[in-house]
């Protein structure tokens, strides 16, 4: 055990008394807070505030009364509905974002004759121990670096996680396949993730440390690469036993929108059930656009190592203005086609409501003060950046063509917001949407180009390079 020396006395060991400790320039000095305690206004509603304040949600006292009316729900453009996903206590918004995607793109091909639901479950599976990868080779490939250094910190604070982005979707679909969610229903773990997670990750800097000193000790390549397969082989018994081990053949029908099979079963393994639904790859086929006004436009970005698989893409995008990602996105809308798409949801979210507008609560009126940044100075100074991804649905349009609204279908269950889905205005759109997979079909061909360009590496303590 630690031997634990009291602050006193490392203050006397110091030389210095701990009063002495206490008047360093910068520090609160009694003089500075006498100013800001005079400060504090001594009119009786303070006292009538704070008895509210201490009772009651923040949010509850400031709602902003005028902005609550009725949500207006028409759309003047709108992709059909489908079933509305619950991704319980997980991180794996952007796996349900992005499968939503791709059962669409099957309905659409079979002209809504068809319906097809995919199993969140067994794609994390591959997730998880395609990260767990990842973080081992990562830190082999880093191994010769001393433990401060900021590549090699990457790894070991975050060796696992849940969160993600669409690129993952499409490395893991073309590698592992897709089957439907009756054939791999969640588990406990999967709906629930922190405590396999936190599990996974203790083994993972465990090995990390252990293929470390291998590398360092000038062990061969061979039998690092022999023991990272073996310390591989208890991820996948974890996994195995919380998530179940990976099914590799099934026997399926389709089904109608109303419930109604349509045709004889057939028996499929996950790759051909892919080729059946998806098709062919999804690389190569879209693009991922971002808002980010603290860096130029027109202009792609990447970040080393942001990716779920080791021998797959990192998040690459190109950043645009809102005007050019907005009309790709009704474009798209307009011809059928949903979006993978993240936002900082919980800034102005009614929840309850299913509503997203920048006046839907007055924290300044409540507070005396205001809260001015911009979008650029709340990225940069970690205020605000992707949180949670959803699916772009429908937009309406003014009679110039204008975005007034969006709706996003959510993966919260069919009783969240506006029966699972969540309408936001166009304001708060261009203020808190960050990214946008699209489809190279709707891209103008001078963004293609752009796209192509040679992306400037970020490195992953970036504001916005934290997984939806």
């Amino acid at each position: 055990m630690r031997k634990i020396i009291p602050v006193l006395m490392l203050s006397a060991l110091a030389g210095i008394s701990p009063c002495q400790a206490q008047k360093n320039a910068g520090g609160i000095s009694p003089a500075m807070l006498q100013k800001i305690q005079k400060s504090q206004a001594a009119a009786p509603a303070n006292k009538a505030l704070f008895n509210a304040i201490a009772s009651n949600s923040i949010d509850n006292l400031s709602k902003n009364y005028a902005n609550q009316g009725p949500v207006d729900t028409h759309f003047s453009v709108e992709t059909p509905e489908q079933s509305i996903m619950d991704q319980k206590s997980s991180g794996r918004c952007w796996m349900f974002s992005g499968l939503n995607v791709l059962r669409a793109d099957f309905a659409k091909k079979h002209e809504d004759t068809l319906r097809v639901e995919f199993s969140q479950g067994y794609l994390f599976f591959w997730d998880q121990l395609e990260k767990a990868n990842l973080m081992l080779q990562g830190v082999i490939d880093n191994a010769w670096k001393d433990m401060e250094d900021l590549d090699l910190q990457f790894f070991f604070k975050h060796p696992v996680n849940d969160g993600g982005t669409f690129c993952g979707v499409a490395d893991l679909a073309e590698k592992y396949g897709l089957v439907p969610k009756s054939v791999v229903p969640e588990t406990y773990s999967s709906d629930n993730t922190s405590r396999m997670s936190r599990l996974v990750a203790s083994k993972l800097r465990e090995y990390g440390l252990e293929l470390r000193q291998m590398v360092n000790d000038g062990k061969k390549s061979q039998a690092i690469a022999d023991r990272k397969t073996e310390m591989l082989g208890t991820v996948y018994h974890i996994l195995s036993l919380t998530l179940g081990e990976p099914v590799k053949e099934f026997s399926y029908a389709f089904r109608d929108k109303d419930g109604k099979q349509k045709g004889e079963a057939r028996t499929y393994t996950p790759k051909s059930f892919y080729e059946e639904t998806v098709g062919g790859p999804l690389n190569g086929s879209f693009i991922m656009v971002m808002n980010d006004p603290r860096r130029p436009y027109h202009k792609t970005y990447e970040v080393e190592y942001d990716r779920h698989t080791y021998d797959g893409h990192n998040w690459k995008y190109l950043n645009l203005p809102m005007d050019d990602i907005e009309q790709m996105a009704i474009t798209c809308l307009k011809d059928g086609r949903k979006m993978y798409s993240s936002y900082d949801v919980g800034k102005q979210l009614d929840r309850s409501r299913g509503y997203l507008d920048l006046d839907n609560y007055d924290y300044g009126s409540l507070f005396s003060t205001d809260f001015p940044m911009n979008k650029a100075e709340r990225i940069m100074t970690f205020d605000s950046g992707s949180t949670h991804a959803m699916t772009l649905t429908a937009v309406d349009l003014d009679t110039n063509g204008k975005a007034v609204k969006w709706k996003v279908e959510n993966s919260w269950g069919k009783d969240n917001g506006q029966k699972g889905c969540m309408i936001m205005t166009d304001r708060w759109f261009r203020e808190y949407m960050f990214r946008l997979v699209v489809d190279k079909r709707y891209v103008p061909e001078q963004l293609l180009k752009e796209f192509e360009q040679r992306p400037t590496m970020l490195t992953p303590d970036d504001p916005l390079f934290g997984a939806d």
